[in-house]
């Protein structure tokens, strides 16, 4: 099979759909593929099966939200690529029977228990619409959150205290901190001088550490080494803030989804409080006066 390339036209209509990529603005479709888009529009044929543009939105959009990417010309041809190599991969494994095995069909029952939950989720959510009193009420937890001083920190984490003095040494001598974190630092962010960025100590569950942040002064650093979760940390603080917290309207969209959040999970446990659960006993046992489980946030 050749490449294909997209024509330009498909542009125009992945545009008309009512799926479009996020802060992407994207231009006028022509009338007459406006009104067809209405349809389940074919896009392609492969070894004669028809595919719509509908199915490619679809796919197309997951690749951008996967992605991160903005929209173009050249994205859509990359993806349009991918999705006929999908296509007759699906084909291939349909000719060698493999939707017979078991662990297929189980794969795909999950998918759709996935997909179908997702949906649900999506209608749940657009039912559930704060009100002005609810709006405020999370407004005003947030701004009393970001009421909270923030800490900027870097951090050498080494295994054992004898390690962390000999950092500690080091630094007293005037050694750079970043450079021996990038050489000393079994933390994840060694490579970046063992900076974290900035966080609250409501943040970080870790007291012995959040505390010796907070006894910190900008641009000291631990004179004794930190014995916390995961080692024995070396802390510098960089600097200290509490931010400006955003207008209403501007922190309207986090309130709405937080909002939403919450009352999904109300919902959700409604369901699981209505629904019959007969559990396989020879396979799924309940721990007596087990702890309940805590809810996703």
């Amino acid at each position: 099979m050749k490449i294909v390339y997209l024509p330009l036209a498909l542009s125009a209509l992945l545009a008309a759909g009512t799926l479009q990529a996020a802060d992407t603005p994207a231009p006028a479709a022509p009338a007459e593929a406006a009104a067809e888009i209405a349809g389940d529009v074919p896009l392609a044929t492969v070894n004669g099966i028809p595919y719509s543009l509908d199915m490619f939105r679809l796919f197309y959009m997951e690749r951008l939200q996967q992605s991160q990417a903005q929209d173009s010309p050249e994205l859509q041809q990359l993806a349009f690529n991918e999705f006929i190599n999908l296509v007759l991969t699906a084909q291939q494994a349909e000719a060698m029977k493999l939707t017979e095995r078991p662990d297929v069909q189980i794969g795909l029952e999950v998918q759709r228990i996935k997909l179908l939950s997702n949906i649900a989720l999506q209608a749940m959510a657009q039912e559930i619409q704060p009100s002005d009193e609810d709006l405020k009420t999370g407004y005003d937890a947030l701004v009393k959150q970001l009421e909270e001083t923030q800490y900027k920190v870097r951090q050498i984490l080494v295994q054992d205290e004898a390690a962390a003095k000999k950092v500690i040494a080091e630094l007293d001598k005037g050694s750079d901190f970043s450079k021996l974190a990038m050489e000393h630092s079994t933390g994840p962010n060694a490579k970046a001088g063992g900076e974290l960025g900035w966080f609250t100590s409501s943040q970080v569950d870790n007291k012995p550490f959040s505390d010796a942040v907070a006894g910190l002064k900008k641009g000291e650093y631990t004179k004794t080494p930190i014995e916390a979760k995961y080692g024995w940390h070396v802390i510098l603080l960089e600097d200290t803030r509490i931010p400006t917290p955003p207008t209403l309207d501007e922190a309207k969209p986090q309130l709405i989804a937080s909002y939403q959040r919450a009352q999904l999970a109300g919902k959700i446990g409604a369901l699981r409080e209505g629904a019959k659960l007969e559990l396989n006993e020879s396979v799924v046992k309940l721990k007596e006066n087990a702890e309940p489980v805590p809810e996703t946030k």
